[in-house]
């Protein structure tokens, strides 16, 4: 990509990058990192061509954690969306920051996650 001079770049993290996570410290690390190297590459990249962003997910809804459904209903319960995130909506914020709609948009976390991170601690 930075050879031809474009390309845009998705990484993904998670909303449980921002919060203490009892049993889960390797999750968020790993989330937490990815924002870094996002902000990195977008440094890097960005002046050859190349846009580096992240989606971070808040609680998704997928096919392999169906059985969650209720513990994940009441985690997104009292969020601004007041659900949980499906696999689409991250697929949205993907294809947005790759458009050419986003092409002012270097480094960015774009939370999807119904706004979980701005009303949990």
């Amino acid at each position: 990509m930075a050879e031809r001079g474009r390309g845009a770049i998705v990484t993904i993290g998670s909303w449980m990058a921002q919060v203490g996570n009892p049993f889960g410290a390797m999750h968020s690390a790993t989330k937490a990192a990815a924002e870094q190297l996002t902000r990195s590459w977008a440094a890097e990249y960005g002046p050859r061509g190349v846009r580096v962003n992240t989606v971070a997910p808040g609680a998704t809804l997928t096919p392999g954690n169906e059985a969650a459904r209720t513990v994940l209903d009441a985690m997104t319960a009292a969020t601004p969306a007041g659900v949980v995130v499906r696999p689409v909506d991250i697929a949205h914020g993907v294809r947005y920051l790759v458009s050419d709609d986003a092409a002012m948009v270097h480094g960015i976390t774009l939370y999807v996650d119904g706004g979980i991170s701005a009303t949990r601690p």
